[in-house]
Order: structure tokens, then C-alpha cells, then sequence
């Protein structure tokens, strides 16, 4: 006769405080997005995977957790998934159906995916790298999802630029060369600015109608700083991004405001209660410190504030 072994978590702890989140970190899978016509895109994906525990619960059932992770997980690689939050939703609504001492569960996944992209110019062909993240949440009241990007870039500093301008301007000036062909050169050839790299940040939360693509959030991204980098850059791919961002410089808040107007224009379906959540961080090359921005905003604010210019919270 197999022995009944005891369990212990379900005992009461000698300090009874709730717990908001307790479970597993780190649970490496592979995880398989189906695509339309198309081979589908594999992830190599990091799992965090929580529970809330009430007070007078020792523990959570870390068995049963990966358990679940497991089952759904291996589900999500063998049949057709089209959204990544979706693998984590469906995750956070059986953790919750399972343990009956929790109220809500959250999934987090974080992965590595690889874009194949041509260098600008030379047009070698490369890869760029960028960070993909999904969260769902599961209470009794529905489930929400959220996906997100993350994505490195080049910003160059207005100010700094006008600053050479102006320098330029004045040596030009000494130098006898007229006014008319002074503003010609400073309108043709952008004067150099402190560039950084950017890394910008942009996650979307909604109910899944319509469906979110990453990989057009990694554009709005991407173009919301003064220019995109590549791994790959011979000479004329360095002189077209160095020309593109010094054409192109910004502000911290001025990236954030450009990926606002992107999501925009390229998410016209998404419901006003969609949540953004956008943010820029520059690592400063001339301060030891780094720029930040960020706004999270309803999707119906946001396309008022595009429109009619009237966001201000």
C-alpha cells in the first residue's frame, strides 16, 4: 500500500501575512507561433509563473505549478498558436482553476527573436536582435493580456546639434562666405549632436480583437528614434546612419511621442480601452547618467492626443 505523504503547504505558517506572488522563475521552453501562409516562428522563451497565497497557507504547490507549465507549454509547441500573450493567458486561467486557495494568477514570458534584415546601403544581408515580452493575469473577473517589445536604436541630441550649428555658422561667417550659402550648407549637411543609443520599450494591452502583431511593434519602435542600427554596417551603412540620425535628431520625449503616433497609425482596429504603455531610455555619451520618458495611456486618449493634439496625463 503506497504510502500518503503529507502536505505540508497546506499548513498554516507560524507568521500569517499574505503573499501577492509566489511560484517559479525562469522555466526555459521552446514555444512555436503559427503564421498564415508562412513557416512558423520559434521562440526560446523564459517563464515566470505566479500565484498569490493567502495568509494562513504555508506554501503554493510548486509541483503543481510547472506542472501546468508543462502541460501547457508542450501544448503550445505542438499545436497552432498565432498569439504569443495567448500561451501565457491560457497558462494564468489553469493555475488559477487549479488551486482553489488563489485569486489570481500571472504568467510572464520573455524571448529573444531574431529579425533578417538588409543593411541599408551595401544591402549584406544580417540579423538584429529584440526582446519580446507577454504578461497575462487571471482573476475571477476575465483574464488580461499584454504584449510587448523592446528594441535598441540610435538618438542624437537636438541641442547639442544646434549648438554646432550655430558654431559652424559663425566660423563660416568670419570666413566671408555669404548668408545664402551658409543656410544652403547647414540645410544639406546636419551638423554633429552626442548621439546615444536608445532603447525603447512598447507593450500593448488589450482583449485580443483584433490581434496585435509583434513584429509591427518592433517597427514603431524602431523608427521612433533618429535612426535603426544593424549588427552588419560597412562604410556606406555607417554613413547612412550616422546622415539618417543626424537628420533625424531627438529628444527622449520626442521618441515617445513618435512611437505614440505610430501605434496610431499602424493599430487603426484597436479599441479605445487598449492600454500603451510606451517608454524611451537614451544612455547618455556625454553624462554619466541616462535620459528617460514614458506615457501609459488608453488607446481612445491617445488617438485624441494625435489627432486633436489634447493629451496632456
Amino acid at each position: 500500500m503506497e504510502r500518503e505523504l503529507p502536505d505540508v503547504q497546506a499548513d498554516q505558517p507560524s507568521v500569517t501575512v499574505g503573499l501577492s506572488q509566489v511560484g517559479v522563475r525562469n522555466v526555459k521552453k521552446l514555444v512555436k507561433i503559427a503564421r498564415p501562409n508562412d513557416r512558423p516562428i520559434v521562440l526560446n522563451a523564459a517563464f515566470d509563473v505566479f500565484v498569490d497565497l493567502p495568509r494562513w497557507r504555508k506554501g503554493a504547490d510548486m509541483s503543481r505549478n510547472m506542472q501546468v507549465i508543462d502541460e501547457i507549454l508542450e501544448d503550445a509547441v505542438r499545436e497552432e498558436t498565432y498569439r504569443v500573450e495567448d500561451v501565457c493567458g491560457d497558462a494564468a486561467e489553469r493555475l488559477l482553476s487549479k488551486h482553489d486557495y488563489t485569486t489570481k494568477a500571472t504568467v510572464t514570458m520573455e524571448a529573444e527573436y531574431f529579425i533578417r534584415e538588409s543593411t541599408p546601403e551595401s544591402g549584406f544581408d544580417t540579423q538584429s536582435t529584440t526582446q519580446i515580452t507577454a504578461t497575462a493575469t487571471a482573476t475571477e473577473e476575465g483574464t488580461s493580456e499584454e504584449i510587448g517589445v523592446e528594441v535598441i536604436g540610435m538618438t542624437v541630441c537636438p541641442c547639442s546639434q544646434g549648438m554646432m550649428a550655430d558654431r559652424a555658422h559663425s566660423v563660416l561667417t568670419d570666413l566671408g562666405v555669404a548668408e545664402t550659402t551658409i543656410e544652403s550648407f547647414l540645410d544639406q549637411v546636419p551638423q554633429a549632436g552626442h548621439a546615444q543609443r536608445g532603447r525603447a520599450k512598447l507593450a500593448i494591452e488589450s482583449d485580443g480583437a483584433p490581434e496585435v502583431d509583434f513584429r509591427e511593434m518592433i517597427d514603431v519602435a524602431r523608427d521612433a528614434m533618429s535612426a535603426r542600427i544593424y549588427n552588419l554596417a560597412k562604410r556606406p551603412d555607417e554613413d547612412h546612419m550616422t546622415q539618417h540620425a543626424h537628420e533625424n535628431a531627438k529628444f527622449v520625449e520626442d521618441c515617445v511621442r513618435s512611437m505614440a503616433e505610430g501605434v496610431v497609425n499602424a493599430f487603426p482596429d484597436l479599441s479605445d480601452e487598449a492600454v500603451v504603455t510606451m517608454a524611451q531610455t537614451n544612455e547618455e555619451s556625454i553624462h554619466q547618467h541616462d535620459a528617460y520618458a514614458c506615457q501609459r495611456v488608453t488607446m481612445g486618449k491617445l488617438r485624441k492626443a494625435i489627432i486633436q493634439g489634447a493629451l496632456d496625463d
